[in-house]
Protein backbone atom coordinates (compact mmCIF):
# COMPACT_ATOMS: atom_id res chain seq x y z
CA UNK A 1 0.00 0.00 0.00
CA UNK A 2 1.52 3.27 -1.14
CA UNK A 3 0.68 6.71 0.21
CA UNK A 4 1.86 9.93 -1.37
CA UNK A 5 1.75 11.54 2.09
CA UNK A 6 3.90 8.94 3.84
CA UNK A 7 6.48 10.73 5.94
CA UNK A 8 5.10 14.22 5.36
CA UNK A 9 3.75 16.42 8.13
CA UNK A 10 0.10 17.21 8.58
CA UNK A 11 0.89 20.80 7.64
CA UNK A 12 2.45 19.58 4.38
CA UNK A 13 -0.62 17.46 3.72
CA UNK A 14 -2.94 20.43 4.20
CA UNK A 15 -0.80 22.54 1.86
CA UNK A 16 -0.74 19.83 -0.79
CA UNK A 17 -4.52 19.47 -0.59
CA UNK A 18 -4.93 23.25 -0.86
CA UNK A 19 -6.89 23.52 2.39
CA UNK A 20 -4.34 24.81 4.89
CA UNK A 21 -5.73 28.35 5.17
CA UNK A 22 -9.30 27.11 5.50
CA UNK A 23 -8.27 24.65 8.20
CA UNK A 24 -6.37 27.32 10.12
CA UNK A 25 -9.31 29.74 10.03
CA UNK A 26 -11.63 27.03 11.29
CA UNK A 27 -9.20 26.04 14.05
CA UNK A 28 -8.74 29.63 15.20
CA UNK A 29 -12.51 30.15 15.41
CA UNK A 30 -13.00 26.91 17.34
CA UNK A 31 -10.36 27.94 19.89
CA UNK A 32 -11.76 31.44 20.19
CA UNK A 33 -15.31 30.16 20.76
CA UNK A 34 -14.01 27.68 23.35
CA UNK A 35 -12.00 30.37 25.19
CA UNK A 36 -14.99 32.69 25.41
CA UNK A 37 -17.30 29.90 26.59
CA UNK A 38 -14.79 28.76 29.22
CA UNK A 39 -14.32 32.29 30.56
CA UNK A 40 -18.10 32.69 30.73
CA UNK A 41 -18.21 29.51 32.86
CA UNK A 42 -15.46 30.79 35.14
CA UNK A 43 -17.31 34.05 35.64
CA UNK A 44 -20.68 32.30 36.00
CA UNK A 45 -22.22 34.20 33.08
CA UNK A 46 -25.25 32.94 31.24
CA UNK A 47 -25.60 33.62 27.53
CA UNK A 48 -28.26 36.23 28.27
CA UNK A 49 -26.03 38.04 30.75
CA UNK A 50 -23.07 37.89 28.38
CA UNK A 51 -25.14 39.27 25.49
CA UNK A 52 -26.35 42.06 27.75
CA UNK A 53 -22.77 42.93 28.74
CA UNK A 54 -21.79 42.96 25.06
CA UNK A 55 -24.83 45.14 24.23
CA UNK A 56 -25.84 42.65 21.56
CA UNK A 57 -28.44 40.01 20.92
CA UNK A 58 -28.38 36.48 22.21
CA UNK A 59 -28.48 35.31 18.56
CA UNK A 60 -25.27 37.21 17.77
CA UNK A 61 -23.60 35.69 20.83
CA UNK A 62 -24.73 32.23 19.70
CA UNK A 63 -23.04 32.86 16.32
CA UNK A 64 -19.86 33.91 18.11
CA UNK A 65 -19.91 30.76 20.27
CA UNK A 66 -20.67 28.49 17.31
CA UNK A 67 -17.30 26.85 16.49
CA UNK A 68 -18.46 26.13 12.94
CA UNK A 69 -19.43 29.72 12.14
CA UNK A 70 -16.29 31.54 11.03
CA UNK A 71 -18.16 34.65 9.86
CA UNK A 72 -17.64 36.78 12.95
CA UNK A 73 -16.76 40.45 12.95
CA UNK A 74 -13.72 41.69 14.80
CA UNK A 75 -15.72 44.26 16.77
CA UNK A 76 -17.93 41.45 18.09
CA UNK A 77 -14.90 39.56 19.34
CA UNK A 78 -13.53 42.75 20.88
CA UNK A 79 -16.80 43.39 22.73
CA UNK A 80 -16.82 39.80 24.01
CA UNK A 81 -13.29 40.20 25.33
CA UNK A 82 -14.16 43.49 27.04
CA UNK A 83 -17.33 41.97 28.54
CA UNK A 84 -15.14 39.29 30.10
CA UNK A 85 -12.55 41.79 31.38
CA UNK A 86 -10.03 40.56 28.82
CA UNK A 87 -8.17 42.15 25.96
CA UNK A 88 -8.04 40.87 22.43
CA UNK A 89 -4.57 40.42 20.98
CA UNK A 90 -4.02 39.73 17.30
CA UNK A 91 -0.74 39.30 15.53
CA UNK A 92 0.55 38.36 12.11
CA UNK A 93 3.24 35.74 12.11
Amino acid sequence: MSSRHLGSSFDDFLKEEGIREEAEVHAVKRVLAWQIAEEMKVKGLTKSAMAQRMKTSRAQLDRLLDPDNDKVQLDTVQRAAAALGKTLRLELT
